[in-house]
């Protein structure tokens, strides 16, 4: 009774000791990887060219749209008090300080992260990825 008591905390410390473990290995890899030569620069301004300046044209969209909705929100709360005059000044500074930095971030991360996913499936059906396994 005393032994399976034991090995049932210690199966429940080992499973997330060995998760840890597992990312800090791979954190090291990557690190590692990072200042290994050969630096690939040009891959490195690829990467950043598709996640950062490819992803430009959608962040604009979604931030015009977005300032337009809340101009007109803003405008028929402010038309209440007379103050229509200051719904510029409020679209944007909440634009620049609060929504466009969390919304800039949430479409540059799920499209970066959708392209990846799609060259990774892309590689897998190749078989390019059986090719480096082995």
């Amino acid at each position: 009774m005393l032994i399976k008591f034991i090995e049932f905390i210690g199966a429940v410390i080992e499973k997330p000791l060995l998760g840890l473990g597992r990312i800090i290995l791979l954190l090291g890899a990557t690190l590692k990887g990072t200042v290994r030569p050969p630096f690939e620069f040009r891959n490195l301004v690829n990467q950043m060219l598709q996640i950062g300046v490819n992803s430009l044209p959608v962040v604009l969209v979604t931030a015009v749209f977005t300032g337009m909705v809340l101009a007109l929100q803003s405008y028929t709360g402010f038309k209440r008090f007379g103050a229509e005059g200051l719904v510029g000044s409020v679209v944007a500074l909440s634009m620049t300080r609060e929504l466009g930095p969390v919304l800039t971030a949430l479409i540059v991360t799920g499209r970066a992260g959708a392209a990846m996913a799609a060259e990774l499936g892309t590689m897998r059906v190749t078989e390019q990825i059986d090719a480096l396994e082995t």
